[in-house]
């Protein structure tokens, strides 16, 4: 499996950069502009804005009309940023019962019908009913080594169609990260000591018939 490149400079222990509590704003497309309430939790960790425009400036030719996996949704910023550029369907997955319970107040606010949120514990959730997505947004707890039983769970269970974009948000200091032999990385960018890659899961022309 192809590895994803670390720094190999004495990791950095001063604390990973938190995201502004509070709100999350849209920053594009039909609800450009809106704040929207955050349970404050110990640990939530909202992607910035400036990060944000970065992704979906990568992601602009293709939100509209996909099927969305929001897998730690946390604030929402990233699921119902994607709602808010067309997409067909966007599932926000988190734990937390607040913060889940928030999602889907904001949902309703928004008046919404193609957002629904799952208050579950994303491994617990991967292994139930399957159904595929087009993009996958993983933005995990950070220092808690999730991402590589996620991203096999999504491969080998079937959780991407064909082409799947998947974004990964990560500390920087994470060692080595095994993902899919499939996966390829189209965009890759740090923010201090956060790392935000893009990838798009390719499939042989076997696997397409």
């Amino acid at each position: 499996m192809p590895r994803v490149k670390s720094s190999r400079s004495t990791p950095n222990k001063s604390p990973i950069p938190q995201g502004k509590a509070g709100f999350v704003r849209i920053i594009s497309g039909q609800w450009k502009g809106r704040k929207l309430p955050v349970k404050d939790l110990d640990g939530l960790r909202p992607t910035t804005d400036r990060v944000k425009e970065t992704i979906f400036n990568w992601l602009a030719p293709h939100v509209r009309g996909t099927r969305c996996l929001d897998l730690f949704a946390g604030s929402g910023g990233l699921g119902l940023e994607a709602l808010s550029r067309y997409a067909e369907q966007v599932t926000l997955v988190e734990m937390d019962k607040g913060a889940a319970d928030q999602l889907k107040k904001n949902l309703v606010a928004l008046g919404s019908q193609q957002g629904r949120v799952i208050q579950a514990d994303a491994i617990s959730w991967l292994q139930g009913p399957v159904t595929p997505f087009d993009l996958v947004f993983l933005d995990p707890p950070f220092r808690r080594e999730l991402l590589p039983q996620v991203c096999d769970l999504l491969e080998q269970r079937g959780w991407l169609a064909p082409d799947a974009l998947i974004y990964l948000e990560r500390e920087k200091e994470m060692a080595d990260l095994a993902l899919p032999a499939n996966w390829q990385l189209l965009k890759d960018k740090q923010a201090g000591q956060v790392c935000y890659q893009l990838y798009v899961r390719e499939i042989n022309d076997e696997a397409r018939v």
